[in-house]
């Protein structure tokens, strides 16, 4: 039970193979992983199948021929649904081996993820949170980031996993902690892209070129990722998306519950809560969150 998920000795179940699920899924099989699939759209499961996957009829059935099961899909219900069952579905929990691992890479709340994993400790399986970030091409390229909580053992069994699919992989803390250290990324991007937005609309306010702007601040103590690549999104006004905008309110709508549940406040974050809501109204939300800068205007 204690030795480490290695391609020789597991096979890995993945449910959920949208833009983050796929990429990871297919990096599992490049590292010689044997590995079954589930998801709610058939035609996602074909790329997949394509590279050499396999396909079970539900969760529970995947559960039932797996060592480790991992999850990544949108949003708390979503994640109970497929690991406990409902609706119709089978979840995993019904399947699950003794000794299982089950690791959730979707973004939700840390109550909920602390709930389910005490249901299956009482299944005799182990549960991690393991959030990412790094975006489609962070999962395309496997260098994510692991947010990882739970057991310091089931941490340990589940490294090689991380590796396959992520470069950059921390043990946070007990379950939840993932979870948590999630919902803080998503705060510090919203903030950022909105303070990027505020600054692009001074610069241009000002008849300043935006890109010289950009340029220049990169050099500097201002430097992010959000100004690289959010900046390079808001000059050219095209937001095609590496992080859907609706995904990020989501993010946001847990961080500002778990904020809630602790007794904080976060205003930066209701601040972009609230220019996410207003570009989802506008039927905006599959476009990328740095689409919130646009929402500036009629502020």
């Amino acid at each position: 039970m204690n030795k480490q998920l290695t391609p020789e000795n597991a096979t890995v179940g993945y449910i959920g193979l949208g833009i983050m699920g796929l990429p990871a899924a297919r990096n599992l099989l490049k590292a010689k992983y044997k590995v079954h699939a589930w998801a709610r759209r058939e035609e996602s499961l074909a790329p997949f199948v394509k590279d050499g996957g396999e396909v079970a009829d539900d969760p529970a059935a995947l559960a039932q021929v797996c060592d480790a099961v991992i999850c990544n899909v949108s949003d708390t219900p979503d994640v109970e649904q497929v690991l406990l069952g409902g609706g119709g579905v089978r979840g995993v929990i019904d399947g699950c081996k003794q000794g299982a691992l089950i690791i959730d890479m979707s973004t939700i709340s840390p109550e909920a993820t602390k709930q389910m994993s005490q249901k299956f400790a009482a299944k005799g399986a182990m549960m991690l949170d393991a959030p990412v970030s790094g975006g489609e091409k962070g999962a395309i390229d496997g260098t994510l980031t692991f947010m990882v909580g739970g057991e310091t053992e089931a941490f340990a069994r589940a490294m090689p996993l991380f590796q396959a699919m992520g470069k950059t992989i921390t043990h946070i803390g007990a379950s939840g902690a993932g979870q948590t250290a999630k919902a803080c990324n998503q705060i510090i991007i919203g903030a950022t892209i909105s303070g990027v937005a505020e600054a692009f609309r001074l610069a241009r306010a000002s008849g300043v070129d935006l890109a010289k702007v950009r340029e220049a601040l990169l050099g500097g103590f201002a430097n992010s990722k959000v100004l690289e690549i959010h900046g390079k999104r808001i000059i050219d006004n095209d937001y095609a998306p590496g992080f859907k905008a609706k995904l990020h309110e989501k993010d946001i709508r847990v961080a500002l519950s778990a904020a809630a549940t602790s007794g904080v406040k976060l205003p930066s974050a209701e601040l972009f809560a609230s220019r996410l809501q207003k570009l989802l109204a506008r039927g905006n939300g599959d476009q990328d969150s740095a689409a919130a800068a646009t929402v500036l205007d009629e502020e």
